[in-house]
């Protein structure tokens, strides 16, 4: 695997035969446009096939699969363009295996709204261990808020994924609320009340496991968030199944702040069987431009965390999103617009800007003024700032990484995973 930047002058064609590459192939491998148009800047992954099948008329993709000793989950992987289906067309070339050197094995995971476009979820679901719709939230009985996600757990078995249950202090507003945490974390009755409709729930859906998600708790909560967490994981651990919960990144175990301090890194670690380290949102909606997710800021959180938590333990956090704040940035009047990172290239070739990669953050922006004359400053994710990340799962022993969000189409994230990991 490459990681290309694209120079002025450059052609999708001229890259490929640069590298001895189909033009076609590239091209849909990275969401190239139909008309093949390219930012100054902007990343293409370059993988090298070893092995490419053409289609013949009667074949289908298990077929195939079986015929070359894989699987179809495998052929989607390094197919981005079948889009996790499998419609073929005679004369179609699949690549079947690629000249990637893996740098070792490990699990992802993917959170989705249930109301993500049902063909993007079927194009990533194949580089997923694991998908958790987001999210069961709680309401003020303690018991569950529904979530319709019925399609989305049968879209990820007939994947080879497996769908895990996500649960949250997000109330009938989609906020996460301090007081919904506290009130189950210290009324046994409401408690019970929230436990048995966790089981149902799994019961119903057929989930492989429970992802906990507590935001915003004081302090004083934490020894009870870890017995909570506890008591859930001896539960599920009696009926075959696993707990995660998500970690706010904290760089020590003082660090103070309503989203930081009943976030025990130790004592959740020995209540649960993984952990979620949400190393993004530096750069947010309400805060000054910066990198989503800088290089020496989530170092920092993962050089913490392993003093407190197993490394075989623990799923890096991978943000799928960048943003687009206009200037100048005004401290609680300016609002940042989230935003794919496909429309960070979008942008940029529209206005004709070339993208800029700062290599302390290890991450791309740049800046365009828009129709109004208001100057904009983007930053997002590209394949560089994401094989940067990446590779951290590896060099720290995790287990592997979560990806907030799924809602979003960018096949370079998919093709950086596949071309470093061997996907459990």
């Amino acid at each position: 695997m490459t990681i290309h930047v694209v120079r002025p002058g450059e052609t999708l064609g001229s890259i490929a035969a640069h590298y001895g590459v189909d033009p076609v192939q590239l091209g849909a491998a990275n969401d190239v446009p139909a008309a093949g148009a390219l930012a100054v800047g902007q990343t293409l992954v370059v993988r090298f096939p070893r092995q490419v099948h053409a289609v013949r008329p009667g074949e289908t993709l298990s077929s195939i699969a079986a015929a070359y000793g894989t699987d179809t989950r495998a052929l989607w992987q390094n197919n981005w363009a079948l889009g996790g289906g499998d419609a073929l067309t005679a004369g179609q070339r699949l690549v079947v295996s690629y000249f990637d050197e893996k740098i070792g094995a490990a699990a992802f995971n993917g959170y989705a709204y249930p109301f993500i476009d049902p063909r993007l979820l079927e194009a990533q679901l194949p580089y997923l261990t694991y998908m958790a719709p987001f999210t069961y939230g709680i309401d003020a009985q303690g018991g569950l808020l529904p979530l319709e996600d019925g399609d989305m757990v049968t879209a990820a078995r007939s994947h080879g994924t497996r769908p895990v249950m996500h649960l949250s202090t997000l109330t009938e507003s989609g906020q996460f609320d301090t007081e919904r945490g506290a009130m189950v974390l210290t009324d046994y009755v409401l408690q019970e009340r929230l436990i048995s409709g966790i089981f149902e729930t799994i019961g119903q859906k057929g989930y492989v496991g429970l992802d906990v998600d507590f935001e915003y708790l004081p302090g004083h909560l934490a020894a009870a968030y870890a017995a909570f967490l506890d008591r859930l994981h001896r539960m599920l651990r009696a009926r075959g199944m696993f707990l995660w919960a998500a970690l706010a990144p904290k760089t020590s175990a003082a660090q103070q702040g309503l989203l930081y301090e009943a976030h025990d890194y130790a004592a959740v670690s020995a209540a649960v069987d993984g952990v979620l380290l949400m190393t993004y949102e530096w750069g947010y909606t309400a805060g000054p431009p910066m990198a989503v997710a800088p290089l020496p800021n989530v170092r920092a959180v993962l050089d913490y965390a392993v003093t407190e938590i197993p490394a075989g333990k623990i799923f890096l956090g991978i943000p799928n999103y960048g943003y687009d704040w206009p200037l100048p940035f005004v401290r609680g009047t300016t609002r940042a617009q989230s935003i794919s990172n496909q429309r960070a290239n979008d942008l940029a070739l529209e206005h004709d800007i070339a993208i800029q990669f700062d290599e302390t953050a290890q991450a791309p922006f740049f800046h365009y003024t828009d129709g109004g004359g208001t100057v904009h400053e983007v930053w997002f994710e590209d394949a560089r700032s994401l094989d940067a990340k990446l590779r951290l799962i590896a060099e720290y022993g995790f287990q592997g990484g979560g990806v907030w969000n799924l809602m979003r189409p960018y096949s370079q994230i998919w093709q950086v995973m596949a071309g470093l990991y061997d996907i459990w």
